[in-house]
């Protein structure tokens, strides 16, 4: 089965998490939250995912989070998965407000890009999407 084609990712929203305060500084971590949707005609078990954060204009990989995108149970033909939200441990921290870092000139965009595999298969890449520049609380 092609991954690629089989899953779908949908609803997409991006931001910067609100991750408190760390060593006395506010600390912002890009957030990519989705749904996937099954677009084979038939169930899909067992599809793991890892989201990789790319640093821009360097385009070099910042950070990698392994979650699970369908469970073993799996997900019937046509259905979507519940919301999935993955946020990076990698941020940047700053002294000023949380709304102020973005715009600062050190401030980088990121682009979340998301892969899936099923089982021992090769990754496939299913979506890339920058993180807008908004403040997330949840």
């Amino acid at each position: 089965m092609d991954l690629a084609t089989a899953v779908q990712i949908t609803d997409v929203s991006t931001g910067w998490f609100d991750s408190g305060i760390v060593d006395g500084q506010n600390k912002l971590v890009p957030s990519v939250t989705f749904r996937l949707k099954n677009a084979s005609g038939e169930r899909l078990r067992s599809v793991q995912l890892n989201t990789v954060f790319m640093l821009l204009p360097e385009n070099e990989e910042w950070d990698a989070t392994l979650t699970q995108g369908i469970s073993a149970a799996g997900l019937e033909a046509g259905a979507s998965t519940n919301p999935i939200t993955v946020r990076g441990k990698v941020g940047f921290t700053g002294a000023q407000p949380r709304a102020e870092m973005m715009q600062h000139r050190l401030f980088k965009d990121v682009d979340a890009r998301i892969f899936a595999k099923h089982g021992s298969a090769q990754w496939v890449r299913l979506g890339e999407y920058r993180v807008a520049r908004q403040l997330l609380t949840r």
